[in-house]
C-alpha cells in the first residue's frame, strides 16, 4: 500500500505513468501524428458534439476489449466507462430516453429548489402580518423556516443514498417526491408557526435526493467526456436552492404569488409543482442501478509499483459475460425495486469517504457557495423591503442578478469544462484524462464568487438609492461561481472515485447542509448587531480559502489519488 509520504515523493515520471482510480485513457495512445494547420485539435471548439452525438452510446463491442494501451487508435476518444452489449446497461439507453431523463432530472431539483427558496421573498410579509397571531413572528425567527429546510435537504441524504444504492434510484426518487407533495400540503394547511416549521423540515427531507441521487444518475448514463455538458443541463436546475436558478426564480416568484393569491397559495403552488414532477418521474425515470461487468487488468511482473499500476504494463481483458441478454422493454425499465444486499455497509460508507481529500475540497466549495446564496437570498428581501428601497411585493426581484450570473456561469462552464479535459488529454504522453484537469476551469469563477460576497456586504452596509445595483452584482458574481459546484466539482468526484461517487455526494451535501444551516441560522441576528459588512466579509474570506485550496489539489491531486487508491474499490456500479 502506498503511504502519503511515498505518494508525495514519487518522481514526476512515475506519477505520470501511474493509473490510480480516476485516471483513464480518453485519447488514443501516442505517438500522435503531427498537427496540420487545419487539424481538429487546432480548432477544438468546433468539435463540440451535437445533442444527438452527445447522447448516442457509440460503444465498442466487447470482442474489442482485449487490447493494450498502445493498440488504441491514435488521437481517438475512448469511451469511459466501457459500455456492455446489455440493452439494460444505462449507457445504452436510446437517445429519446436519455433526453427525457435529463429533462426530468433537471425539473426535479429545480422544483425542489423553488419549493425551498420561494419562502425567502415571503418572509417580510410573514413578519409584517399577524398570520400566526399577535404580535407577528419576528424576522430572525422566521429565517428558521429556511434554515431547517436547508439542513434537511443535505443531511437527509445520509438515509436516502444508502437506500438508493440498496433498492434502486426509482423507488427513492418517487418516494421522496411523494413525501414532498404531502409535506407541501401540510405547509398549506398549517395554522401555527411550529406546524409550518415541521412541515418545512419534512419538505427538506423529501427534496434531498435531488441533491445527491441526480448527479449519480448522470454518472450512470453519460461517458466521461460528456459529463460536463450533461451536468450543465442538470445544474441549471440543480443546487440552486440557494444556488442558482431554483433559488432565484423561486425568490422572484414567491413575492408575487403571495401578493396576488395569498400566503397559503405559496405552499399549494409547491404541491402542484411537486405532483407534476412525481408524475413525470413515474413515467420517464428509468432504473439506472446496474452491476457492470468489470474488466480485469493483467499486469506484467514489474507492473505493480507501490499499490498503483504502470499504464504501459496493463492489458485490459474482458470478464466473461453472457453471450446474450434478455430483452429490455420500456416496462422493465420502470421496475420499482432493484435490490442489492449489504444495506448496513452502505449506511456506513458515506463516513468512510470522508478520508478522501477530494471530498473535502468539493465540500468546501459547495458549503461556501450554497451558504452565500442562502444567506443572500434570506437577507436580500429584508434589505430591499426597508428604506431607502421599499420594494414591497417586488422584493423578490433582488434575485434577478442571481439569474443573470447563473446563465453566464453556465455558458462559461458549457464551453470550457469538457474542452479543457479533452485538450489536456491530447497533451498527455499516454492520452490520459486526469480528473484534476476539470479543476482548472473552476478557479476563475471561485475567485469571482469570493469577490461577490464582499461586494454584497459592502453594498448592504451602505444603502443608497442605487445601492441595490451592488446587491445584484454581488449575488450574480456568487451565482457565477456556484455553477462550478455541480458541473466541475461533482464531475471531479464521479471521475476520481466512481465506485463510491454516491457516498461522496452524501458526504459533500451533509457538510454543505451543516454550514448553510449555521450561516442562515445566525446571519439575521448577526446583521442586526454588526451590520452586513462583517458577516459577509467573513463569509467571503472563508470562500476565498476554499477556492485557494483548489491550487494544491491541481498540483498534487493525482498523488493524493495514488495514496488513497487502497480505499477506493476498483469495481463500479456505473
Amino acid at each position: 500500500m502506498t503511504t502519503l509520504r511515498t505518494a508525495l515523493t514519487l518522481s514526476k515520471q512515475t506519477v505520470q505513468n501511474a493509473i490510480p482510480p480516476g485516471t483513464s485513457t480518453l485519447i488514443g495512445a501516442p505517438p500522435f501524428p503531427p498537427k496540420p494547420p487545419n487539424s481538429p485539435l487546432s480548432n477544438f471548439l468546433s468539435q463540440i458534439p451535437t445533442p444527438t452525438t452527445l447522447l448516442t452510446p457509440q460503444y465498442v463491442p466487447t470482442d474489442h476489449l482485449e487490447q493494450t494501451a498502445s493498440q488504441i487508435p491514435q488521437n481517438e476518444i475512448r469511451l469511459v466507462p466501457q459500455p456492455t452489449t446489455d440493452p439494460a446497461d444505462p449507457l445504452n439507453l436510446p437517445v429519446w430516453r436519455k433526453l427525457a431523463m435529463l429533462g426530468v432530472l433537471s425539473l426535479h431539483p429545480f422544483v425542489v429548489n423553488v419549493t425551498s427558496a420561494s419562502m425567502s421573498s415571503a418572509l417580510p410579509i410573514y413578519a409584517a402580518t399577524p398570520v400566526f397571531g399577535t404580535p407577528p413572528v419576528g424576522f430572525a425567527k422566521l429565517t428558521n423556516l429556511i434554515a431547517v429546510n436547508v439542513l434537511m435537504v443535505g443531511a437527509a441524504n445520509i438515509w436516502w443514498v444508502p437506500l438508493a444504492n440498496t433498492f434502486g434510484r426509482r423507488p427513492v426518487i418517487l418516494g421522496s417526491l411523494l413525501l414532498l407533495v404531502l409535506s407541501s400540503m401540510w405547509a398549506g394547511l398549517a395554522t401555527s408557526f411550529e406546524s409550518l416549521l415541521v412541515a418545512r423540515l419534512f419538505m427538506g427531507i423529501g427534496g434531498a435526493p435531488a441533491d445527491a441521487v441526480s448527479p449519480d444518475v448522470v454518472g450512470e448514463i453519460f461517458f466521461v467526456h460528456q459529463r460536463g455538458r450533461a451536468m450543465f443541463w442538470i445544474m441549471q436546475a440543480l443546487y440552486t436552492v440557494f444556488l442558482s436558478l431554483g433559488s432565484t426564480v423561486g425568490g422572484v416568484a414567491g413575492g408575487y404569488i403571495v401578493d396576488s393569491m395569498g400566503l397559503a397559495w405559496l405552499h399549494w403552488m409547491n404541491v402542484l409543482l411537486s405532483a407534476i414532477t412525481f408524475a413525470l418521474c413515474l413515467v420517464f425515470q428509468a432504473e439506472t442501478l446496474y452491476d457492470r461487468p468489470q474488466a480485469t487488468i493483467s499486469m506484467s511482473e514489474d507492473g505493480e509499483k507501490s499499490g498503483f499500476h504502470n499504464k504501459e504494463a496493463a492489458v485490459v481483458v474482458a470478464n466473461s459475460a453472457p453471450a446474450s441478454y434478455p430483452a429490455y422493454s420500456y416496462m422493465r425499465s420502470l421496475k420499482l425495486i432493484s435490490y442489492r444486499p449489504g444495506i448496513a455497509k452502505k449506511f456506513a460508507a458515506p463516513y468512510k469517504v470522508m478520508r478522501l481529500p477530494g471530498v473535502w475540497l468539493v465540500s468546501g466549495w459547495y458549503a461556501g457557495l450554497v451558504g452565500l446564496i442562502v444567506t443572500m437570498s434570506t437577507i436580500g428581501p429584508q434589505l430591499v423591503a426597508a428604506p431607502p428601497y421599499l420594494w414591497g411585493k417586488d422584493v423578490g426581484l433582488i434575485n434577478i442578478g442571481g439569474i443573470i450570473g447563473a446563465i453566464l456561469g453556465g455558458v462559461y462552464t458549457y464551453f470550457i469544462s469538457d474542452f479543457t479535459t479533452q485538450r489536456l488529454a491530447t497533451k498527455n504522453i499516454h492520452g490520459f484524462t486526469e480528473p484534476e484537469s476539470r479543476l482548472v476551469t473552476a478557479l476563475p469563477a471561485l475567485f469571482i464568487a469570493t469577490a461577490g460576497a464582499l461586494v454584497f456586504g459592502f453594498a448592504a452596509q451602505n444603502p443608497s438609492s442605487t445601492g441595490w445595483v451592488g446587491l445584484q452584482f454581488g449575488l450574480g458574481m456568487v451565482s457565477v461561481g456556484l455553477m462550478q459546484a455541480p458541473s466541475v466539482g461533482f464531475n471531479y468526484l464521479i471521475e476520481s472515485y466512481s465506485s463510491v461517487a454516491g457516498d461522496c455526494f452524501v458526504a459533500v451535501t451533509f457538510v454543505r447542509s451543516i454550514v448553510s444551516f449555521a450561516w442562515t441560522f445566525f446571519v439575521s441576528d448577526w446583521v442586526k448587531k454588526a451590520g452586513p459588512a462583517e458577516p459577509f466579509g467573513i463569509f467571503g474570506m472563508l470562500m476565498g480559502a476554499f477556492g485557494l485550496a483548489t491550487i494544491p489539489m491541481i498540483i498534487w491531486g493525482k498523488r493524493m489519488r495514488i495514496w488513497t487508491a487502497k480505499w477506493v474499490p476498483e469495481g463500479s456500479a456505473m
